[in-house]
């Protein structure tokens, strides 16, 4: 599947939520964060354009999450717990989709994912030439 060019169904772990999303560009937006509530969260996340996010059962059991500036809305299911996604505080326009919630694909699935600085934030900083990220997390497959 070219997650690329077509919609994707997704889900929360009980079902409770679904939703199909139109991903910004496939799988190769994967992410994750080192503020406090990702870090914690410890989920990776792919990009989709506000639009391209529709919530097609379970809407009214999403729960909103919003901590220090207020700017990101992180939502779980309030049934099982899990984050489906987020509308971003670097990028109202876009959401962070949760993978592990997208059909067919596994946080395990990445060899490498990019690791923003969400502890020092670009919209925080006023130093124009510090990069965004922070390192890359590498999964290493025992044989």
């Amino acid at each position: 599947m070219n997650q690329s060019d077509e919609a994707v169904n997704g889900a929360c772990h009980c079902g409770t939520v679904q939703f199909r999303v139109k991903l910004s560009d496939g799988l190769n937006t994967a992410r994750r964060c080192t503020c406090s509530y990702c870090r914690m969260r410890g989920a990776v996340a792919v990009s989709a354009q506000v639009g391209g996010l529709e919530i097609t059962s379970g809407e009214e059991a999403l729960t909103l999450y919003q901590f220090n500036t207020k700017a990101a809305k992180h939502y779980f299911c309030s049934v099982c717990g899990i984050y489906t996604h987020h509308q971003r505080r670097s990028n109202p326009q876009q959401y962070g989709i949760n993978a592990a919630c997208l059909e067919g694909v596994s946080p395990f699935d990445f060899d490498e994912v990019i690791v923003n600085d969400g502890v020092n934030h670009p919209a925080d900083d006023k130093s124009p030439n510090r990069p965004s990220y922070v390192g890359i997390l590498k999964y290493i497959r025992c044989e």
